[in-house]
């Protein structure tokens, strides 16, 4: 009787751990970051990168540049760890120059654990998108750089490429679209088009996967209200998303916080965003949304003088302030 009792309690205890198990979440992160201008002290052949060389207006030389790394290294490497030890899962990034910066900014340690994915686009500054990933959250099995076409002729101000990424995290598939869409130089109607461009790309994406896992991601030099974001489908409430579009969960943060990844004259501005498709809202068992951060520490803020208060960027104007971007990281959370 004693081992019969013995034999059920062993039953059980299987039984419960197999169902801990099976409820047990992880949670994941992915990050985008415009680095601003990250650019070595060499001539790349047919690009206008002349102001950041060491005869250039900004005097570019190889201790500023690898401060630069520095600085950027310690910011990569901090975003999420509070909340995923790991650190983010990949992490999206505009305005780098060539493959030698990323394998520079790759060389600092505390970013060991990353690989990126780079194609060099036909900006004619030279600054491209691309993605940092660790392998081991991560499974890349495939990617391109798919080349916007001008709005109506205008050749001054392309889109950089959309970056597109498939892979495997967390035993699904996830794509990311990464994006640097045209600058405030341009009018709306530019980003629009921008906008519609992505939209046939995720739209031809779930046409093949219906249950695909998208994420677009970038600058997009819109805010979340913009019309170009509502051209793609970025909505403010999951309510509102149906098949094809997206949650846009930064339209609230800078509407109603008023929290933002870069200030002009004054006010902050959210280009930096993460949207998800339908797919991970779902709150059945799978990947899902979970939370959104924008990445805020003391130290990538100006402390004193006309721009207090404004993310520490690199130069004010000609003068190496010795920091760190423009704009502000941002975070998104996922459970499993």
């Amino acid at each position: 009787m004693k081992k019969l009792f013995l034999f059920f309690s062993f039953c059980l205890c299987l039984t419960v751990c197999a169902v801990q198990g099976k409820n047990k979440q992880r949670l994941y992160s992915v990050a985008f970051y415009n680095l601003e201008n990250l650019f070595d002290t060499i001539h790349d052949e047919g690009k206008n990168d002349y102001d950041f060389l060491p005869e250039g207006s900004y005097q570019w030389n190889s201790k500023k540049y690898e401060a630069k790394l520095e600085n950027l290294a310690q910011v990569l490497s901090s975003l999420a760890r509070d909340r995923v030890p790991q650190g983010p899962a990949f992490i999206g990034v505009a305005e780098v120059e060539n493959n030698r910066v990323l394998e520079d900014l790759l060389k600092q340690p505390s970013l060991s654990q990353y690989a990126f994915i780079h194609y060099e686009g036909p900006d004619k500054r030279g600054i491209d998108c691309a993605l940092l990933y660790d392998p081991a959250q991560f499974e890349v099995t495939a990617s391109k750089l798919v080349l916007s076409e001008p709005f109506q002729g205008d050749t001054t101000h392309l889109t950089r490429g959309f970056l597109i990424v498939d892979g495997r995290m967390a035993g699904e598939r996830v794509c990311v679209i990464v994006n640097h869409w045209p600058s405030r130089g341009a009018k709306s109607p530019v980003r629009v088009h921008a906008a519609r461009q992505v939209r046939a790309l995720t739209d031809s994406l779930r046409q093949e996967d219906r249950k695909l896992k998208l994420i677009v991601m970038g600058d997009m030099n819109d805010d979340p209200m913009d019309e170009s974001m509502q051209t793609l489908g970025a909505y403010k409430l999951e309510k509102e998303v149906k098949k094809g579009d997206f949650y846009n969960p930064w339209w609230r943060l800078l509407q109603d916080e008023g929290v933002g990844t870069l200030l002009y004259r004054g006010k902050w501005n959210l280009f930096d965003q993460i949207v998800l498709s339908k797919s991970l809202l779902k709150k059945r068992r799978g990947l899902r949304y979970e939370d959104r951060e924008v990445f805020r520490r003391d130290y990538l803020f100006q402390k004193d003088g006309k721009y207090k208060g404004s993310p520490l960027r690199t130069h004010g104007g000609r003068t190496w302030l010795n920091g760190y971007s423009d704009h502000l990281p941002t975070i998104i959370y996922l459970k499993k």
